[in-house]
Order: C-alpha cells, then structure tokens, then sequence
C-alpha cells in the first residue's frame, strides 16, 4: 500500500482484500498482534480500540435521545453548516445507496440521513442519531477514528474492529473551529465498497474544508445580538467586539463577568460587595476601575446609576449553565474551557465558579459517560479529582485509569504533609506547596 490513508488502491481486487482482512483481524483479536498488510492507521487505531477495552462482539449504543438530542444539536456549532452538507453530499447520498453522517468532538453522532433501505440496515448496528461511534467505544471507524486522529481516514470492510460493522465501507474527515482550531467533529459518508475508492476520501476532505470555510464566512453578532465574554479557564476574560477582541484585566473581568449576568444593573453597593472580600476598600477604588473599564470598552457601552451594559453581554459560563439546566450535558462539557477566572478571589466570582464546576462535575459523575468523565479526568482542574477518577474507573478500568486511581488513593491515606481539599463538593488531593 503506497498510501496508508487510502483503504483500497485502484485495480484491487476488493474480495480478496476482505479475505485478508478478516484474517489479519481474527490474529489480532485471539493473539494481538497486527499482521500485514494491515494499514498503519488501522492497526493504531486497532490497538487503541483493544486498550479502550472494546470487544469485537460489541455495538454501539444510544446516549442521547429526543429532547436531550434535539438541544444538543441545535446548540452544536455544525448545525450552521448541516444546509451545506446536505447540498455537497444529500444527493451522492441517496443516489448511491449511501448515508451521510456528522458527528460532535466525541464520536456521536448528530445527523445520519440518506436512502431510506440503507438507514434502516444502519438502524440494525445502532448506527443512528445519538449513538456513540467514539474509538473507545465502539472501535475503528471513519467517524470516531477521524476525530481521533484528526483527520481524513477511510475505513474499509473488516478494517472495523467491531464485526457487526465490518460488511461496511465509509470516509469522514474532522471539521475544525476555523478560529480556534479545535476539532468539532467529522462528516462522513457510509456504505458498500465503492468507497474505498480514493475519490471518496478526498470527497469528505473537500466537504469538510467547505464547512470550515463557511463557518469562517458567517456574519459576526448584529447589533441586537449577544456579544459572547469568555472567562472559562482565563483570569483575563476576552470581549468579542465588532472591531475585534478586547482583552480585560484581571478586574474588569471580575466585572463585566456580574455585570453581563445583571442586565438590570448593580449599584456600586452591590459591586463592591460582590468584587471585595475586604470592606476597607473605598468607593473610589471602584469608581477608578469603572472609569478605566468604560476607556477599554468604548463609548456607550458602560452606564451608570446602576452599573450596567448597554449591549446584551453573554459569558461563556452562561452558556455551559444553560446547557446544564436543559439536560444537554454533552454540550456543556464541551463548552467548558476550565474554571472562571480561576485567579479571581472576588467572593461572588468565587461562589460562580464553585457552583459552575460543582454542577457539572456531579452530572457528569452521575451520567457515568466514559469519554466525558475522561475529558475531565485528564483536564488539569481535574487530574486530582479522586471521585471522577472513581467514576471513570467503574466505567472504564483499563490499566492507565487504574493506576491513577491507585495513585490517587495512596496520596489521600498517606500521613502527614498530605490532604484532602474540598472545594465545588469535590475531593481533591492537596499536594504541598514549594
């Protein structure tokens, strides 16, 4: 094979191919070793699907349904770009016996359409909107493998590490936040064997850069549109203006974080309550900050008697609580980029964060979500995080989140010069300071 990235070079014989497949595939699951030809992209994605714990006897299954889905996708960035998707790929869809599928960040997947015989044989393996089709849960496939590996991936017949899956063929490639980078899933198109054909592969490739450039495209907020604060992980939040973004400091942070959830106003009572742990702290301190907030932010922007924005402001936190109070838990741990202002000692910054955090991560406990548990696990306000650590191991106990936990569990009985912290309701191992 002369490109580990193409599943089937032209003038193959595609039986024969199977043939060796399947064989190279029951190697691998009885004795674990992967023989050749298996492409290197596959057999990487093999071990990890082995090391996830995935069986070949496995299948995938349903994580969100009805309302929690239908929020989900309203909310998720690629909804902008389905209109695209549909007109670069509905047709070649359902004209080839074909299905066309996106999925989020984390291998579910958020639209499968196409012809109508072929969805209802897809329906069969669970390969439907709401399913997890994530590596570690269901093994190598072009969805879940692409946003893996972050990019394009074909996946021939037995290349599928689940058996069930393996009388399939399909392409996808990650589409990215043309601003941030960030993966936010893959499109994909699913069916027999003619897509092993190259064509395919660089098809999903032009599709996905199209959305990319796209989402590029879109308008920036209007006038009467919310312009988005992000405080998520950062002690000095971001303002995104018409003119571009307005890095704040540590203090008009803090402020225009309580400000953009008080449409109505604070009075510099209220401010000074909530920014200052010390009372000592004069109103002219706070008058001084308004004054210079109000130079960063442009004319008109700030008013005053009470405080207040004049232009609908919406935090990043904002957004993630939303998701939380709608059920969309999926989308608010994607939202959550950390902590808000985790630098901030403002009492009412402090109890904003602690509730934000603490809500989240009891959900995300109680989901029991192996993927979702691991993204908080592995973040660093999460690394010492003994509970999630606990959930993560019921649910997913390979040899790494054992030994973590382990790890974790030695810290938090040893003597002396090592403790429990509690914050959020969480139970944290407390490490001494140098």
């Amino acid at each position: 094979m002369t490109d580990q990235w193409v599943a089937l070079e032209p003038g193959a014989d595609p039986a024969e191919r199977v043939r060796v497949l399947r064989r190279a595939h029951e190697t691998f699951t009885t004795v674990g070793t992967v023989p050749r030809p298996v492409r290197s992209v596959v057999a990487e994605s093999w071990r990890r699907s082995a090391r996830a714990g995935v069986g070949p006897d496995g299948t995938a299954s349903v994580e969100l349904s009805d309302g929690d889905l239908d929020a989900y996708r309203a909310e998720h960035p690629l909804a902008r770009v389905m209109p695209l998707f549909r007109e670069l790929m509905g047709a070649f869809a359902a004209d080839g016996e074909h299905l066309l599928a996106v999925c989020d960040a984390h291998g579910r997947l958020l639209w499968v359409e196409g012809h109508p015989a072929t969805r209802r044989r897809a329906d069969r393996m669970n390969f439907v909107p709401g399913a997890c089709w994530s590596e570690s849960a269901v093994g190598t496939n072009a969805p879940g493998t692409a946003v893996a590996v972050g990019r394009p991936v074909q996946v021939f017949a037995a290349e599928h590490f689940i058996r069930r899956v393996q009388p399939w063929t399909c392409a996808a490639a990650p589409v990215h936040d043309p601003r941030t980078g960030r993966v936010l899933g893959a499109v994909d198109i699913t069916g027999g064997d003619g897509l092993a054909h190259p064509h395919s592969l660089g098809f999903v490739q032009a599709v996905a850069r199209a959305a990319e450039s796209h989402l590029a495209l879109l308008a920036p907020p209007g006038p009467h549109e919310a312009l988005l604060l992000s405080a998520l992980g950062r002690d000095e939040a971001e303002l995104r203006l018409g003119g571009g973004p307005i890095r704040l400091s540590r203090r008009h942070s803090e402020i225009l974080v309580l400000l953009s959830r008080h449409p109505e106003g604070l009075s510099g009572d209220e401010l000074s309550c909530a920014l200052y742990a010390d009372e000592s702290v004069t109103p002219v301190t706070l008058r001084a900050e308004l004054v210079r907030l109000r130079r960063a932010l442009g004319p008109g922007m700030l008013a005053s008697r009470p405080y207040r924005l004049t232009a609908a402001v919406e935090s990043d936190a904002t957004v993630v609580e939303r998701r939380l109070q709608a059920g969309a838990l999926t989308a608010a741990a994607e939202g959550y980029a950390g902590p808000l202002l985790p630098g901030s000692q403002a009492p009412a910054i402090v109890r904003l964060r602690e509730r934000l955090a603490g809500g989240l991560r009891t959900a995300l406990i109680a989901h029991h979500d192996p993927d979702l548990l691991a993204d908080w696990a592995h973040a660093p306000w999460g690394e010492d995080d003994l509970e999630v650590w606990r959930a993560l191991a019921a649910v997913r106990p390979t040899g790494p989140v054992r030994a973590r936990l382990a790890a974790l569990e030695a810290e938090l009985a040893a003597p002396a010069g090592r403790g429990v912290a509690r914050g959020s309701g969480a139970t944290y191992l407390q490490r001494p300071r140098a």
